[in-house]
């Protein structure tokens, strides 16, 4: 790899396959290369690390863990696939951890730079982009939900993420339907129905006379 420049290694790359010789020359003169000893994190889920990473070489795993530090492996990435972009395009944290399984070579390029390869913030392009990441996302968390939590753990994020904020109340307005629950936490509506009613008995949730739900504090706790 030594005897390779930059630009030889981006021509590598299949994400940046459609870029002119000049765009190939600017990101190659941009990135850094770094070496990932097996069991190195990449990026850390929860914190921003401002660039993005492509594999070169090795592999590495992507993965989400609780607070006991079960971990789910959500996708194993090979040479060519990168990591990063996410947190690059809507500025929030990595949704996940990233691990070298082996000795892994990463080019490293930075936000500003990335920054230049994306459309104009103001553009059609650039909200789709930001809905699309907001989807993964969505997705990352509820496959995280169905490995690693059991129903009520999945029935009150749920909730919480159906909930808005009003004066310090969190409130979720209309009623909130057994059957779609079900449908989202991947349990039946029977097993949604009882959940929903032994948070009710324990003060975790009360139901309003209009459907809506309030959310105690305490469902962000059990």
């Amino acid at each position: 790899m030594a005897m390779l420049s930059n630009l030889d290694l981006i021509r590598r790359v299949p994400l940046f396959s459609m870029l002119t010789a000049d765009q190939a020359q600017s990101i190659a003169d941009s990135v850094v290369k770094r070496r990932f000893k097996r069991g190195e994190l990449v990026v850390e889920q929860g914190t921003k690390s401002n660039s993005l990473y492509i594999l070169l070489n090795g592999r590495a795993r992507v993965l989400t863990a609780d607070s006991r530090g079960r971990e789910v492996i959500l996708a194993v990435l090979q040479p060519g696939d990168y990591v990063g972009e996410m947190s690059l395009i809507d500025n929030e944290a990595h949704s996940a951890t990233v691990r070298a399984e082996v000795q892994t070579d990463i080019l490293v390029l930075g936000r500003s730079e990335f920054s230049r390869c994306l459309p104009d913030a103001s553009s059609l392009a650039y909200g789709i982009l930001r809905g699309l990441v907001a989807r993964l996302r969505n997705a990352d968390r509820q496959i995280e939900s169905l490995a690693l939590l059991d129903v009520y753990g999945r029935v009150a994020r749920t909730l919480l993420d159906m909930s808005e904020e009003e004066k310090g109340v969190k409130i979720i307005r209309g009623k909130v339907s057994r059957q779609d629950m079900a449908k989202v936490v991947g349990a039946s509506r029977e097993m949604v129905s009882r959940v929903m009613k032994d948070l009710e008995d324990r003060g975790v949730i009360e139901t309003l006379e209009n459907g809506s739900v309030v959310i105690k504090d305490r469902l962000q706790h059990d």
